[in-house]
This record gives C-alpha cells, structure tokens and sequence, in this order.
C-alpha cells in the first residue's frame, strides 16, 4: 500500500510539473510573438517551433540577440528551423551578418534546399558525424570541425549534432579554448534540461572563466530549457 502511494505521489509530482513547464511555454509563445511585431517578414515566417526544433524561449532569445546586438558572424551548429529564422533576418536587416552553418546531413541539407533559400550571406559547412571520448563517455561529434572553423564568431548557437547521453554537442568547448580575454561573444546552447548538455555547458563556463574571461550565465525555461553563456559587452542577454 505504501509503494502504491508513493508511485501516485510519483506521478503527480511529474504531471503538476509538465503543466508548469506547459504554462512557461504558452508564455514564452505570446511573448515572442508579441517581440516580433513590427517586423512583417519575422511575424509571416513560416517556423516548426517545438520537438526537435527549438522551443518558443529559444526562439525569443535568438530574436532578441539579433535585434539588440547585431552580430556581425554567426557560428550555428545544426541546420533547420533557427537557419531560417537567421536567414530571414540577414536578409531583412542584417546584410553584413556573415552566417555558417555545420551539417553533417547532406541528405537534410538538400531537402532543406528545396523548401527555402538560405541569405547569400548564409553558408553550410558540412561535417560528417563522429563519436568521441570525453571524460569516459562516448559523444556525438563533428569531424575534423576544428580545422574547418579557423576564426571567432560574435554569436555561437549551439543546437548539434544530435544529443548524447553526456558531454552532448562538446565541440563548442574546443572552439572556446581558443577564446582570449580580449574577446566579446554570446553562446546560446539549446536543449540545456538534458544532462548531456548540462555537463558541456558547465564545463565550457568553467573552462573560460579560467582564463580570467568575465562572463554571465543565465537559463531561460519553458518546455524546453536554453542557456546562454555571454562576456561583459553582451550581459543584457541574460536578463531578457
């Protein structure tokens, strides 16, 4: 009897708190909804928000980085319904936005071609899939992604290449090491509720702060979480 009540106290627990994560999303909905107006070509873009997508706190962070700060280069990880938005957005304000995109799945990549076309400041890098050590745990990687990203971006979204049980998408940690006091920049890491991506986060933070950067880090919660890693310039990103 009082394993049965504990497995309904189980249950319950788990239900009251997807209903809060629920009622987190329908408000970050209205709230991105409510940021893009004024922008008629954001507001009547077609967008997957959700599933393998990012959510509606993904989607108001990456608008709000766009139009507050204006990234001159953006390092996104992953092709899809954030390339669009990105795109979208070169197009019709930021000309001068350099945009890469890592893909490792070419068959995706033409599918995606098919449906939209990417800016013409807008390119895919392709990278092939890898599995890798770190820490003891094996990890979905980007070959040789290293040697392909030889400069900094301003603005790093960090949304693949598919999720691992630990250590997920720690790639962004290599490219980090390179990053020097003088350097200014925002990371916005998707899918942060998962622990995978949780460790890369927590030791990509530490790992920069050990080299005496200042940054500033914040998580923003709705059905899914998103967490953003910013230096002193881009601080405001996480009180948005």
């Amino acid at each position: 009897m009082f394993n049965f009540i504990k497995k309904r106290e189980t249950k319950s627990e788990k239900l009251l708190k997807e209903s809060i994560l629920l009622s987190q999303e329908l408000e970050w909905a209205n709230v991105f909804h409510d940021s893009v107006k004024g922008k008629p070509w954001l507001a009547s873009l077609s967008i997957n928000v959700g599933r393998w997508a990012g959510n509606y706190s993904f989607f108001y962070l990456l608008h709000r980085i766009l139009q507050d700060y204006k990234p001159s280069s953006i390092l996104e990880f992953g092709l899809g319904e954030s390339s669009k938005f990105i795109s979208t957005y070169l197009t019709n304000a930021l000309p001068n936005t350099k945009h890469v995109v890592i893909e490792h799945d070419t068959i995706w990549e033409a599918k995606f071609n098919e449906n939209f076309n990417l800016a013409t400041n807008s390119t895919i890098i392709n990278c092939s899939l890898q599995q890798t050590q770190v820490n003891g745990f094996t990890t979905n990687s980007y070959e040789n992604i290293q040697n392909k990203i030889n400069s900094l971006f301003d603005f790093y979204i960090v949304d693949g290449p598919f999720g691992s049980y630990r250590f997920s998408r720690y790639d962004m940690y290599y490219l980090a090491e390179k990053f020097t006091p003088q350097d200014e920049f925002i990371i916005l890491f998707d899918d942060t509720h998962r622990k995978g991506e949780e460790d890369s986060v927590n030791a990509i933070a530490t790992m920069i702060a050990s080299k005496g950067i200042e940054i500033f880090v914040q998580s923003y919660e709705g059905v899914k979480k998103n967490t953003i890693i910013a230096t002193k310039k881009y601080k405001f990103a996480t009180s948005l």
